[in-house]
């Protein structure tokens, strides 16, 4: 029970003091509203809005999540709350779990800003909501382990977010948002295969508009597996720069 309050109160903490910092606000929000509003304004056809929500929402996700981990470790180790953290009587990997659900959170409220502005133009009836859900879900949390593993070793929140995009946009432009996996070259396509999003991207494209590339299993599985791999490298990384 105790174990549950102190995970409570981390993540309540993460909500009000970082959830509208400036960095969070600039890559968390105002950059994925933007790019979805210039994508939308720009696609009168209802078919190529549809076509373009997943890609938006995938997006959003991503940056969303990764941005709010960068946010809030950094501020921490500089300010050494994350020290005091490490001595308080929790578990190391709870303590990452409440860390975590704070930047999934914010990624999923995000993923649906781009439904949000698409609902004023097209119909989201057809649309497999429980699919829907779970993809972003999913994609929130590889992307979050993903802001973890990166902000461990920042020293300043420019840092992080700089060491992020190394990350974001070659997985944005891989992942088959933009061109679709079959055009990409062969080595492209193989890297494509190594990435979360292209997974995730591709559960949304199967819920949004009904033509996935893979198996919906096979996706959920692979994104999984990416959960469990990132959870241990994160594990790892703090433990290693932080502990010992």
């Amino acid at each position: 029970m105790k174990t549950w309050i102190a995970f409570w109160n981390i993540l309540k903490k993460d909500v009000r003091n970082y959830y509208l910092k400036p960095p969070n606000i600039s890559w968390g929000i105002i950059f994925p509203v933007s790019w979805t509003l210039m994508q939308l304004l720009r696609s009168p056809e209802h078919v190529e809005i549809i076509e373009l929500l997943p890609g938006l929402m995938a997006m959003s996700v991503l940056f969303g999540t990764t941005s709010m981990l960068a946010v809030t470790i950094t501020f921490e180790k500089k300010g050494r709350s994350f020290d005091r953290l490490l001595l308080a009587p929790i578990s190391l990997n709870m303590m990452v779990l409440a860390k975590l659900s704070g930047a999934v959170i914010f990624g999923i409220v995000n993923a649906f800003v781009p439904a949000v502005f698409a609902a004023f133009f097209i119909d989201l009836s057809k649309i497999n909501w429980a699919a829907v859900l779970a993809a972003i879900f999913l994609i929130a949390a590889t992307s979050a382990l993903i802001g973890l593993f990166i902000a461990v070793s920042a020293k300043e929140v420019f840092e992080a977010q700089t060491f992020s995009n190394f990350f974001r946009f070659p997985m944005l432009f891989l992942c088959g948002l933009f061109i679709p996996i079959s055009q990409l070259p062969a080595p492209l396509r193989l890297v494509s295969f190594c990435l979360p999003l292209t997974y995730g991207t591709d559960m949304l494209k199967g819920a949004i508009i009904g033509s996935p590339a893979f198996n919906i299993f096979l996706d959920i599985l692979a994104l999984l597996t990416f959960v469990l791999l990132l959870f241990h490298l994160c594990h790892r990384n703090i433990e290693r720069k932080w502990i010992l």
